[in-house]
């Protein structure tokens, strides 16, 4: 954990109304930026979720909010408070604002999200159960590294035009059922749909990784959005796995001929059959830390002692047949119709 200094409060303390303000707060040597805003209907006596909403690489979290992702609105309606924090300018990087700062470094935002989180629930009444991530490009690309590293406290996550560099995985902790949902355009050439480059994981790797992080069904639900706008050059089809751990899910909205955008009315240039902003809060929002709020289901233990079963054959995450491995996460399908997860370590 990185050294706190002390914090700079800039805000009414007590009586709270609707109010969209730019705080400032002194973390590790550093005086770092946010914009809050908090709905009027906010009441310190119920317990409310709170939104991050993290800008692209190079960018400003006021022209996110402004030019893109303005949440404002839903939060309104909803009723939750969202936060659009700043990154720091990467030396290494001529001075551009990114939440990944190339190497050498030994920054990093994923503690100043936290010390943020902290202190939040401390001026506010925060449902510390439903705090989501959602970001843009390197923003997007943040919010995975918060669902691995900061699992604890990041209950779903949304990425938009965000991929995820080879090896971001590799330490993730993960302690609860982490619904994931992604948009992202089949012709992003910033953060491709199928990168050739070996820089990040397809977004079938990644739709992978996490469907099977929270054992979902292995086949996705396949929906085509309705094409509202046809003058926009793009459609959407929404992919879901389902039936994960405590019915989470995880879901990618994959846009047709779509480009590295975040689609709103805001970006006419962009998709216009579904808006980011809408569809990120209407799919986090339906989970806490135990999954799928309301979720009535029943966890147990497959019995594995029938004799009578035989196994068909062995598929990896990306359902691609193959022999079994030491270390690999593999499924077994059987003729009865049962699949069992298995991960050999011996």
């Amino acid at each position: 954990m990185k050294n706190i200094i002390f914090i700079l409060f800039l805000f009414p303390y007590l009586v709270f109304s609707q109010q969209l303000t730019t705080e400032n707060i002194l973390y590790d040597g550093n005086n770092r930026e946010y914009i809050i805003y908090v709905p009027q209907t906010y009441s310190s006596n119920i317990s409310t979720p709170i939104l991050f909403a993290f800008h692209g690489g190079s960018g400003y979290a006021n022209d996110f909010m402004n030019y893109e992702a303005d949440f404002r609105t839903i939060s309104d309606t909803a009723g939750f408070i969202v936060v659009y924090p700043q990154a720091l300018e990467d030396p290494n990087d001529g001075n551009s604002t990114n939440w990944l700062h190339k190497e050498p470094t030994d920054h990093k935002d994923i503690f100043f999200i936290e010390f943020l989180i902290d202190t939040f629930s401390t001026q506010y009444n925060i449902d510390l159960s439903r705090v989501y991530a959602c970001g843009y490009s390197l923003g997007g690309m943040f919010s995975y590294e918060l669902a691995c590293q900061l699992n604890e406290k990041i209950t779903a996550i949304a990425p938009v035009a965000g991929a995820a560099f080879y090896g971001a995985f590799s330490n993730c902790n993960i302690l609860h059922p982490t619904a994931v949902m992604s948009i992202v355009g089949t012709d992003d050439v910033t953060h491709p749909y199928n990168d050739i480059n070996g820089w990040y994981f397809s977004i079938a790797e990644i739709d992978s990784f996490w469907a099977f992080t929270n054992n979902t069904d292995i086949t996705p639900i396949f929906t085509q959005i309705p094409d509202i706008d046809t003058n926009d050059g793009s459609t959407v089809e929404r992919y879901s796995w389902i039936n994960g751990d405590g019915c989470v899910q995880v879901e990618e909205l994959k846009i047709i001929n779509g480009g590295h955008d975040w689609p709103s009315s805001l970006s006419s240039w962009s998709n216009q059959d579904i808006d980011a902003n809408v569809e990120v809060w209407n799919f986090v929002s339906k989970f806490d830390m135990n999954g799928l709020i309301g979720c009535n289901s029943t966890n147990y233990i497959y019995d594995n002692v029938s004799k009578s079963k035989n196994l068909v054959r062995i598929v990896n995450i990306l359902g691609i047949e193959t022999k079994e491995a030491k270390y690999k996460p593999l499924f077994h399908i059987y003729d009865d119709g049962t699949v069992e997860k298995k991960i050999i370590v011996e």
